[in-house]
């Protein structure tokens, strides 16, 4: 924690201030055994796509600037950068987020999937979206597939109303929402066969 002098950091068991985290570190090795270092501010754990990342972070970057220009994840997209074209959407802990209005400093702990992890997984609704020409220019569909996803990991038989609602917040400049609906449609009808077939 730090005090008003920028320059030291305060311990948090004495209050002793040292002028650096390693001084710090140094200090509550010697002074206060068994105690736990504090993490210094802006590290933050995050596990996106099954990978852990320890990270060191800005107090003002977003989500979608960590993963996008940091760590090079580059499949979601910043089309509107205010919260309302649903293109730079993730899953995080399950449910789908705008990483564009969320800050990365808020994510410590959190864990995140992205389009390049759907992808990695070989989901099927990237082979429905690419069937049904659920895309024209693309730059929207991404967030439009980790929408879809999110939606049917919580619902595996949605209706065609609650597909519309789950992927309300994404905007696509070319106007191809009908066909959204089908391959979502779709995926959801192979990922119960899937399931039956596993007699799970």
């Amino acid at each position: 924690m730090k005090n008003s002098d920028a320059q030291s950091i305060t311990c948090p068991y004495c209050s002793t201030q040292s002028g650096s985290f390693e001084e710090l570190r140094e200090h509550i090795l010697a002074d206060h055994k068994g105690k736990g270092l504090p993490t210094p501010e802006g590290r933050i754990r995050l596990i996106i796509n099954g990978d852990e990342h320890v990270l060191h972070v800005e107090p003002d970057w977003t989500l979608y600037h960590l993963i996008h220009d940091h760590l090079g994840m580059t499949g979601g997209k910043q089309f509107c950068d205010r919260g309302a074209c649903g293109s730079c959407t993730v899953i995080m802990d399950g449910l789908p987020v705008l990483s564009c209005m969320v800050l990365a400093i808020e994510c410590d702990g959190r864990t995140i999937e992205t389009v390049e992890g759907i992808a990695k997984a070989e989901h099927p609704l990237i082979e429905s979206y690419v069937k049904h020409h659920a895309m024209q220019c693309g730059y929207c569909t991404t967030g439009f597939v980790v929408a879809s996803k999110a939606l049917l990991d919580r619902n595996p038989v949605p209706t065609d109303q609650e597909i519309r609602e789950a992927l309300s917040g994404n905007l696509c400049r070319c106007g191809t929402y009908p066909q959204h609906v089908i391959a979502v449609q779709e995926t959801a009808q192979k990922l119960r066969c899937e399931k039956d077939k596993k007699g799970v």
